[in-house]
């Protein structure tokens, strides 16, 4: 039990900037020069979903046979048509730009010989436009934005510190709702894991970029931090939050049982020319898209399940093994070390794979300058629903809306920052009464719980009956909890599952409330419907 005599910090800051994966640290790359910024890392630093994004980022560089059009034609696609245009332009047409950025701080994506760009082509793009750094590009990202955060005397890191509530007027007494108009972030009550006290940030400006929320699932190729602890945030504070029905299973996760997160077999593989096969050794894919194994990744998700279903095994095989064998160890060192260290070497044997838990396409609702409706907070990276993914994200356009949305939302904050000042009417947290829990077999369960009824009932294909089933199972995890967030002091582990059943909850209300089928929500009880292009 921690001592009840802790002195409470009040920090202030400009900017406070929760999560540190590549929209995050961009963001404060961008505005370090006009203010003080706190970056609050949930783990280290290392610990974001960049750092596991494998496959590339893209952006049109070869304009010899590829535009801006085509692109931008490609995500729409992808997005099942309801991806918001003026979104996609946005993106596409400033990608070229944060690309040089990013290779002026230093990240250094692949070239071939002649000096160009070694661009891959991934699932739903008609061209080759992905750049990429071997099989790790995230890593290659991430570790360069780290250096250059690091290097930076006006950005602080807080590294094991995690971020509990924003502070709104709700904390000042005032009665908010989701209809109140001028909601205002003043900051965010910040647990220090070290001490055990929840510390008080002030700022003028407050950023959510925590990433996703795929560990909600059991089955996910997230790191397990990816619990959306931004959205649920933010919906608390009666923020929008928009399109969660639009969870993205990733094709190929590496079957191993055992393995949570699962390992990601990135679609560039498929791109490289990979071929999905059934048990039996037999292509599927002619039976779903003319894409064949580079059909978007809702397709071939649900292609997998079926296949899955129909044949009652627990993996489908990806092959790569009429690909020249040094070709792929040079393209895909990291895979083929992993998959070699359970005994399967992929320029002979099949490589196991199952779809997985990967990428959420809603999140909190933004503007093109990634302001939320709740004034001075922005969101930007995975956390947000900026509108350019639509009902299904096209492949490596994650990371080049992150840096593009840090961009923008960077701009328009140093533009209003002297507008704001910060709120000393802010009360420091208040746990009196509160205990320590003793009983962490309570959250440990409840979390695998959330995972179950989420992989059971909120998957890849869903129906009524199963989503009323999740809401029922969910309402009852809520009340636990809450009575037990009142009662025990805030730790990492209780605030977690709070926000998992925050998010389970949204993902399970907003699929019930879209009655069709449409990119990544799939229900059987409502047919998918040729679309008509919404332009």
């Amino acid at each position: 039990m921690h001592p009840t005599n802790i002195i409470i910090m009040v920090r202030k800051y400009d900017f406070l900037v929760i999560g540190s994966g590549i929209a995050g640290m961009s963001f404060a790359m961008k505005v370090a020069h006009k203010g003080r910024v706190a970056l609050i890392c949930k783990a280290g630093l290392e610990e974001a979903n960049t750092y596991f994004a494998q496959g590339g980022i893209a952006s049109v560089t070869n304009l010899k046979v590829d535009n801006f059009e085509k692109h931008i034609e490609d995500t729409m696609i992808a997005g099942d048509w309801i991806s918001d245009r003026n979104a996609v332009e946005k993106v596409v047409r400033e990608a070229p730009t944060q690309i040089e950025e990013l290779i002026n701080w230093g990240v250094n994506f692949d070239k071939k010989e002649d000096g160009e760009f070694d661009l891959h082509k991934e699932g739903g793009h008609s061209e080759f436009r992905i750049l990429h750094h071997k099989d790790n590009t995230g890593a290659e990202i991430q570790t360069s934005l780290i250096n250059a955060v690091k290097s930076n005397p006006n950005i602080d890191i807080f590294s094991d510190h995690y971020a509990v509530e924003i502070i709104t007027q709700h904390h000042l007494g005032i009665i908010v709702t989701r209809y109140t108009p001028g909601i205002k972030c003043f900051g965010a009550y910040v647990l220090d894991e070290s001490t055990g006290r929840v510390d008080t940030f002030l700022s003028k400006v407050t950023v959510m970029a925590t990433g996703g929320c795929e560990a909600v699932y059991r089955n996910t190729t997230n790191p397990l931090v990816a619990t959306g602890d931004g959205i649920a945030m933010v919906y608390r504070a009666k923020g929008v939050v928009k399109d969660m029905e639009f969870i993205q299973f990733h094709p190929t996760a590496l079957f191993h049982p055992g393995d949570r997160p699962s390992f990601l077999i990135t679609e560039a593989m498929r791109g490289y020319g990979g071929v999905l096969r059934n048990q039996s050794g037999d292509e599927f894919m002619q039976k779903y898209d003319p894409r064949l194994s580079l059909a978007p990744r809702d397709i071939v998700a649900r292609a997998i399940d079926n296949e899955m279903k129909q044949r009652g095994e627990d993996h489908v095989f990806l092959d790569v093994t009429q690909k020249n064998a040094e070709e792929t160890k040079k393209h895909f060192p990291n895979i083929y070390k992993k998959c070699l260290s359970i005994g399967i070497d992929i320029t002979k044997d099949y490589i196991p794979v199952a779809p997985a838990a990967h990428y959420l396409c809603g999140g909190i609702k933004v503007d093109l300058d990634g302001q939320s409706s709740i004034n001075r907070l922005y969101a930007i990276g995975e956390c947000s629903c900026t509108g350019l993914h639509g009902g299904n994200r096209l492949a490596s356009n994650s990371l080049i809306e992150a840096v593009v949305y840090a961009d923008s939302a960077a701009k328009h904050a140093l533009s209003v920052l002297d507008r704001y000042d910060y709120n000393e009417d802010v009360p420091e947290w208040d746990d009196e009464g509160t205990i320590s829990n003793e009983e962490r077999v309570l959250i440990t369960q409840s979390m695998k719980e959330v995972n179950q009824i989420m992989e059971s009932y909120v998957g890849i294909v869903r129906s009524n009956l199963r989503l009323i089933r999740a809401w029922n199972r969910l309402d009852i995890l809520y009340e636990e909890t809450e009575r037990l967030f009142k009662h025990c002091k805030a730790s990492r582990e209780l605030c977690e599952l709070r926000n998992m059943i925050n998010i389970g909850y949204l993902i399970t209300r907003q699929a019930m409330e879209r009655k069709e089928s449409r990119g990544l929500h799939y229900t059987i009880d409502y047919p998918h419907a040729q679309q008509e292009k919404n332009n």
